[in-house]
C-alpha cells in the first residue's frame, strides 16, 4: 500500500494535488498583491509573504511557497508553511486552549461564534474577492461560500441554547437514567480547494458552540484564503480575552495531513477530498481508533423523467453542471433522460451551453458566468479524460476545448454515446464534463444513479407522485441527498450534508450533525439506598 503521505502528494483531489505551485522566491513587485487592482488583499491583512501558523501567535519555519491565481497563472503573494516543530506547537497550544473554551457554557461560546459571524460580515466582499482571485470560482459564488460561514454562524447560536441530553425511565427503582453530551477535545479540519471557506465553516462553527478547539489545515493551494479566514476569527478572540489557539491554523502539505490522521490528540477528524486519499485517511485515523468524518467524492446524477417541467429542467442542469466550472463536490456529473424526452432534453441543453460559453473569463469579471478550473492538473485531467471519452466512442456534443488564453480554462463538456456502466461514467473526473444517458424507465434510471461507487447527491426532476415517492423511499435513491425538482448542488445549511458509499458517511452543518463532534455519555444514577445487581444476582 502506498503511504498517505506519499499518495497526498500524488494524488489530485479537492483537497490535495500536485504542487504547481513550488518553493521559490520571486520578485516582490510582480506579486499580484501589489497592484492596486487587488486591494482588498491589504484590507483583509495579507502582505507580500505571509506566515501560514497561527495559535496564538503567527508563526512558521517551513518552506516558502506562492499562491496561484488561475484566472492568470500569475503568482498573489507568498506563504511560509508549517514546519514539524510548528505542527507540534500548534496541537500543544489547542489542547491548552480547549481547558479555557470547554469550560465556557454554550450559550456563552455561541456568543463567541455569533460575533465571528458579524466579523464575517464585514468582510464579506474583500474575504469573497480573494476567494474568486485563489480558488478561482465567480464572485457570486464567492460571496454565496462567505455567506454559507456567516449563515452556519446563526445556525450555531441557536444550537448553543439547544444542545441536549436525554432522561430515561430507568427500570429500577430509586435510580435515573440519562444521556449527556460532551465535547471531544481537538478537532482537526482538512478542508478543499472548492470551498475554501464554507467547509471550514460549517466544521468550526458546530464544532466551537459543542466546546472543541478546531485545528484547520486548509487546501494547499489556497492558503491565502485560510490565512485570511483566521485573521478575521483570530481578531474576535483577541477582543474576548480568549486564547486565539481555539481557532488553530496549519498550512502545509502532506506530511502535516498526515501528522493529523496518526495524532492521538486529534480526536475527530474531518476530511474533505478524493475517494482515493479519503480510504486513506479513514484507516490511519482508525489505526488509532480514532474519528473520522469524510466528505468525499459525488459523481452525482440527474434523472429527467418523462414528465419533467422542461422549463425547470434545463436552468437547473445548467446551473448545477458549470457551477464553480464543474468543481462542485454536488455538481451534476450524470444525466439520465427518459427516452421520450431524451431528444428535446439534448437539444435544449446543447442551446443553453451555447449561449454561455461566450461568458468564461476572469473569476473577478463583472458578467462572467463560469471561471477557470483549479490549476494546471485539473486542465490536465480534462484533457486525459476527454481522450479516453473519444477512445471509448462518445460522442463530445458540445465543448471539448482547453481555452488558449492565460489561466487554466476549459469549456464546458456534454458527451454521449458512452454506456452508464462504463468506468469512465463511474469515475468522477472533477472537471465540467456532462454523461448523458438514455434510460426507457424512471425505475432503470433509478438503478444506474445508484451503480456507481460514490453516494452524495442525487437529483429526479417528475410532477407524478408515484415516481416522487419511490424516489425518496427505501428503494429510490442511495445518496446522502436526495432531491425532487431542484437540482444537485445547493445544498441548505439547515439539512445534514454528506453521502453514503464511497462518498464516505460523514455529516457536516445542520440536523443533528453536531453530534458527531461531541461524546456521548449514558449516565445511571442511584439516588437509593439499595443496590439492585445486573441479573437479579444477589451477593449474601
Amino acid at each position: 500500500m502506498v503511504p498517505l503521505g506519499k499518495l497526498l502528494l500524488q494524488v489530485p483531489s479537492r483537497s490535495v494535488r500536485s504542487l504547481i505551485f513550488r518553493a521559490m522566491s520571486a520578485n516582490s513587485g510582480e506579486l499580484l498583491i501589489n497592484s492596486p487592482k487587488y486591494a482588498f488583499l491589504k484590507e483583509l491583512g495579507l502582505s507580500e509573504t505571509n506566515l501560514g501558523v497561527f495559535d496564538g501567535e503567527w508563526r512558521a519555519n517551513g518552506q516558502t511557497i506562492q499562491s496561484i491565481c488561475p484566472s492568470n497563472g500569475l503568482a498573489i503573494a507568498q506563504v511560509k508553511q508549517a514546519s514539524p516543530s510548528d505542527y507540534e506547537h500548534a496541537i500543544q497550544a489547542s489542547e491548552a486552549a480547549w481547558t479555557v473554551w470547554a469550560d465556557l457554557p454554550a450559550p456563552k461560546r455561541g456568543e463567541i461564534v455569533r460575533q465571528i459571524g458579524d466579523a464575517l460580515r464585514s468582510k464579506l466582499l474583500p474575504l469573497a474577492q480573494l476567494v474568486s482571485l485563489e480558488m478561482g470560482k465567480i464572485l457570486p459564488e464567492g460571496k454565496g461560500e462567505v455567506q454559507e460561514y456567516i449563515d452556519i454562524c446563526d445556525y450555531a447560536v441557536g444550537l448553543s441554547r439547544m444542545i441536549s441530553g436525554a432522561l430515561i425511565p430507568s427500570e429500577r427503582p430509586g435510580h435515573v437514567l440519562m444521556e449527556n453530551w460532551n465535547p471531544l477535545g481537538v478537532i482537526g479540519v482538512i478542508s478543499a480547494f472548492n470551498f475554501p471557506v464554507a467547509v471550514y465553516g460549517w466544521n468550526s462553527a458546530i464544532a466551537m458552540v459543542c466546546g472543541n478547539t478546531v485545528f484547520w489545515k486548509g487546501a494547499e493551494t489556497t492558503p491565502l484564503i485560510s490565512i485570511a479566514t483566521t485573521k478575521i476569527v483570530a481578531g474576535v478572540l483577541e477582543k474576548n480575552n480568549l486564547p486565539g489557539a481555539i481557532a488553530t491554523l496549519c498550512t502545509g502539505g502532506a506530511d502535516i495531513g498526515q501528522s493529523l490522521a496518526s495524532d492521538r490528540r486529534i480526536k475527530l477528524l474531518s476530511f474533505t477530498g478524493s475517494c482515493q486519499v479519503g480510504r486513506l485517511v479513514a484507516v490511519e485515523v482508525q489505526k488509532r481508533f480514532g474519528k473520522s468524518l469524510l466528505e468525499l467524492g459525488g459523481n452525482n446524477a440527474l434523472i429527467v423523467a418523462e414528465d419533467a417541467d422542461l422549463k425547470m429542467v434545463i436552468p437547473a442542469i445548467l446551473f448545477a453542471c458549470i457551477g464553480t466550472s464543474g468543481q462542485r463536490c454536488t455538481t451534476t456529473r450524470r444525466l439520465i433522460v427518459h427516452q421520450a424526452v431524451y431528444d428535446e432534453v439534448l437539444q435544449k441543453l446543447k442551446t443553453a451551453y451555447a449561449q454561455v460559453m461566450g461568458r468564461i473569463g476572469d473569476a473577478l469579471g463583472e458578467h462572467v458566468l463560469i471561471g477557470p478550473v483549479h490549476s494546471q492538473n485539473a486542465v490536465k485531467q480534462y484533457k486525459e479524460t476527454l481522450a479516453l471519452i473519444r477512445q471509448a466512442g462518445g460522442t463530445v456534443e458540445l465543448g471539448g476545448q482547453v481555452l488558449k488564453r492565460p489561466g487554466y480554462f476549459v469549456e464546458p463538456t456534454i458527451v454521449t454515446g458512452i454506456a452508464h456502466d462504463h468506468d469512465l461514467v463511474h469515475t468522477e473526473c472533477f472537471a465540467p464534463i456532462l454523461y448523458v444517458l438514455k434510460a426507457s424507465s424512471v425505475e432503470q434510471a433509478i438503478g444506474w444513479n445508484n451503480e456507481v461507487p460514490q453516494g452524495l447527491s442525487s437529483s429526479i426532476f417528475t410532477q407524478n407522485i408515484s415516481s416522487i415517492f419511490k424516489w425518496i423511499g427505501p428503494k429510490g435513491s442511495d445518496c446522502g441527498l436526495v432531491n425532487v425538482n431542484i437540482p444537485t448542488s445547493g445544498a441548505e445549511i439547515g439539512g445534514a450534508f454528506g453521502g453514503e458509499k464511497h462518498t464516505g458517511g460523514g455529516r457536516e452543518s445542520g440536523s443533528d450533525s453536531w453530534k458527531q463532534y461531541m461524546c456521548r455519555s449514558t449516565i445511571t444514577i442511584n439516588h437509593s439506598k439499595e443496590l439492585p445487581l445486573a441479573q437479579g444476582i444477589r451477593f449474601e
